[in-house]
């Protein structure tokens, strides 16, 4: 492979007799239709291709590095291709080389990281580092923020080191290097002290030879920008840029094209405004809409011909996606007949939305539908829930993608390990999980010591706990700690016979700090781990107890997703990008679920677009039917809420949906409707709206919890019999910790001890030996 940038611009495409004859070279182009044909042929100066959903855009995009190559534009090594994954430059590698009949050499197609990381590690030195550098992963590069954190004596409780690492990506993602920003830029951050800490950030990073996969693509700008002769070679090098996806690139990935790009001008980008889903990962939609003004005199091609979709799904999609004004603008259309109408539900409530989704498979299926042809797209990932157990029920195949099933989920789990422990202060496994969760300061060593004492008397770790509570073998701290979490679930069971179990549920998770915990995490993921935890509340409410509801998610559990099984697909949106089916099943249409009322909150029309593009991508999966649903109650964290259908199934153009709703249920949105707002306290109350679903009337009140005044003393443990004392007073031992020592008191298995070294301690007699039998 040749990477020299003087190398003439055919020593690497294939040799001249490998070519097909002039009347056959180009029979690759028959198959396109003519803005396919368009696209691939329009090769010289910027090109932008808005490619809708389903209209063959991946063809267009190999057609056209194949086209290069065989019209002897440019060699491969002279073309930089970007895609957004591995997997997409692996399979058109592969297509390409299909198409021209050989394996093309020197290929720079990618990723953004891979293909920057190439080019950095030819001019490390010029930003301060070695080509041998290393690309630390998302666990250093905590560890590293939490070292800084410490030095500059910020609360990492209070700014948790992921939330700082998130706010420097976010400016890494904007091409913004400490350099070009003001103490004052991250606000309250790290008590105002991030742009500090991302400076320091970036020295401690070149003093250990590393980079982070932000600054793969900023220190090549910044190489580019400062060293005009390295960018000079690189414009002489790439002839032609192509890039997928271009209405999911950032502003740092958009710099670092258009400085690429400056000399020859030739690059095409593919990419659908329309489908522009991820901004709260930075993705910026101006990148595309704003192409013609950055790329003057630019060709646009638009592929609006769809080959997966019938006539309804895509007028309905198209009808929908109108009512955005932020787009280009283009219309799908197809050659195939118009199928059937999108179909609309309207059903009293989730639960029925559930039972009649699995109805309609089951009859698909009946009637020949392969269940892999088949999907569940939801909004949000606690969604799932419903559907998962009706399909547990009916005895339905399903995979979850993108994400594990709702109760192996990590805090569905540790919600459980609660409630277990609440239910049996014998489990073990439960406790281990939770004892620590959310730190409380007992660590390997203390859970070790649990685990001794256990062990010596056959006894669980929560009555070991309580003996050890009365010793000296822990610190007095840890002790009052250990003391305090077995008190709350002594308390906790003993309101089960007379508190709700949902209400129950919510004491514990608030009480616990667990809800708190979650709340205070700054991640991604922290709101959505919220909704479940909610989601998990509002299941339960459909069993009489908590010992019913733990004995059903047991049997759960025990139904493993098959491998190599017909299955069912549920996913959600985000996920499902990319992706087709037959059929297509979109729940959860109502305001405040979709859109999200968060996305609302936070960033106003600009996320109403958003939410609406979303709409427009789960509806253009399928390809034969899609089916919307909205339910008109809503079961949340132990309240009925009234809903109302979303605004997008009123966009809907009537000619091309069919609408379904049982007596006395509304089909549209009115006027007058608030924001569901719960308003519960702790458990759920702190991720900016919640459900934000939008209701009408009133809402039923689960029953306010029961106030119970416990006696002290009955957190006491009844000390098990002994038969055989194993130490008396006067006896001589020896204890690992605190050395030799005599008994001067004996009370069942705890033990007073005068020892040498450490003066007058307790501790439970499975700690000591006979002094004669250590060593």
């Amino acid at each position: 492979m040749s990477d020299h940038f003087d190398d003439d611009p055919l020593s690497n495409a294939a040799p001249a007799d490998a070519f097909p004859t002039p009347a056959q070279r180009f029979a690759y182009l028959d198959g396109l239709n003519p803005s396919q044909r368009e696209a691939v042929e329009a090769l010289d100066g910027p090109v932008l291709v808005l490619a809708g959903a389903g209209t063959g855009k991946t063809r267009v995009l190999t057609t056209r590095l194949a086209h290069l190559l065989m019209t002897r534009r440019a060699a491969a090594f002279q073309i930089l291709a970007v895609t957004f994954t591995n997997k997409a430059a692996r399979e058109m590698r592969e297509r390409v080389a299909k198409l021209v009949g050989i394996e093309p050499e020197g290929w720079w197609l990618g990723t953004f990281h891979a293909l920057a990381a190439r080019i950095l590690r030819r001019h490390a030195e010029l930003v301060g580092l070695k080509s041998n550098f290393t690309i630390l992963d998302t666990d250093d590069q905590v560890r590293l923020i939490k070292q800084l954190l410490e030095a500059e004596n910020v609360d990492s409780k209070k700014w948790p080191a992921r939330q700082v690492l998130g706010a420097i990506e976010r400016w890494k993602d904007r091409a913004l290097t400490p350099d070009r920003l003001n103490d004052g830029d991250g606000g309250d951050v790290a008590g105002g002290r991030v742009v500090a800490i991302y400076r320091a950030y970036q020295d401690r990073l070149r003093t250990l030879n590393a980079c982070d996969f932000g600054d793969l693509l900023l220190h090549n700008i910044t190489v580019f920008q400062k060293h005009p002769d390295v960018l000079a070679e690189y414009h002489r090098k790439f002839r032609y840029l192509l890039v997928d996806e271009y209405q999911d690139t950032n502003v740092a990935q958009y710099l670092w094209l258009r400085i690429l790009s400056q000399a020859n001008k030739n690059i095409c980008c593919v990419g659908d405004e329309d489908q522009s889903i991820y901004a709260w990962r930075g993705a910026e939609i101006g990148n595309i809409l704003r192409f013609e003004t950055d790329f003057p005199g630019a060709k646009i091609v638009k592929l609006e011909q769809n080959y997966r979709s019938t006539g309804h799904i895509l007028a309905a999609a198209s009808g929908l996606i109108a009512n955005n004004q932020g787009r280009l603008g283009k219309t799908l259309w197809t050659q195939a007949d118009g199928g059937e109408p999108v179909r609309v539900k309207a059903v009293w409530d989730g639960e029925e939305e559930a039972r009649w989704v699995g109805d309609e498979i089951e009859t698909l299926q009946r009637k020949g539908t392969s269940l892999a042809q088949i999907a569940v797209l939801v909004r949000a990932g606690f969604q799932t829930r419903e559907f998962e157990e009706r399909f547990i029920t009916l005895g339905l195949p399903y995979k979850v993608l993108g994400g594990p099933r709702f109760y192996e989920r990590q805090e569905i789990r540790d919600a459980m390990a609660y409630f277990r422990v609440v239910n049996s202060p014998d489990d073990d496994l439960a406790f281990e999980r939770i004892v620590n969760l959310p730190k409380r300061g007992v660590g390997p060593a203390a859970m070790q010591t649990l685990y001794t004492a256990a062990r010596a008397r056959g006894i669980p770790l929560t009555e070991a706990g309580w003996a050890l509570t009365e010793t000296d073998e822990l610190k007095p701290k840890l002790r009052a700690t250990l003391r305090g979490l077995l008190q709350d679930f002594f308390r906790w069971r003993s309101l089960m016979e007379t508190l709700h179990h949902t209400d129950l549920a919510r004491m514990v998770l608030d009480e616990s700090g667990y809800t708190r915990m979650w709340q205070e995490d700054k991640t991604p993921e922290a709101p959505g781990r919220l909704e479940n935890l909610k989601e998990l509340v509002t299941a339960m409410a459909e069993f009489e107890n908590l010992p019913g509801f733990l004995e059903h998610v047991a049997l759960v559990m025990e139904n493993a997703e098959a491998a190599g099984v017909d299955q069912v697909t549920v996913m959600t949106l985000h996920g499902a990008k990319g992706l087709e089916f037959d059929r297509v099943f979109l729940p959860g249409w109502e305001e405040g679920v979709f859109p999200n009322q968060r996305a609302l909150d936070e960033t106003g029309i600009a996320g109403l677009e958003e939410e609406r593009r979303l709409a427009y991508v789960g509806l253009t999966r399928a390809r034969k039917r899609a089916y919307v649903s909205h339910a008109a109650n809503r079961r949340l964290y132990g309240n009925w809420v009234s809903a109302l259908p979303s605004r997008f199934v009123d966009e809907l153009p009537k000619d091309d949906i069919e609408t379904e709703a049982a007596p006395g249920l509304f089909s549209g949105s009115g006027g007058g409707a608030g924001t569901f707002r719960d308003t519960a306290g702790g458990f759920g109350g702190g991720f900016g709206g919640g459900g934000g679903f939008q209701f009408r009337g009133s809402t039923r009140q689960a029953p306010a919890p029961k106030t119970i005044t416990l006696d002290q003393g009955a957190y006491a443990v009844a000390p098990r019999p002994r038969p055989n004392a194993p130490f008396a007073k006067g006896e001589r031992v020896f204890h690992q910790k605190f050395g030799y020592g005599t008994v001067v008191a004996v009370e069942q298995d705890k033990l007073e001890i005068d020892f040498e070294m450490s003066g007058t301690k307790k501790v439970m007699d499975s700690f000591v030996v006979a002094a004669d039998k250590a060593g």
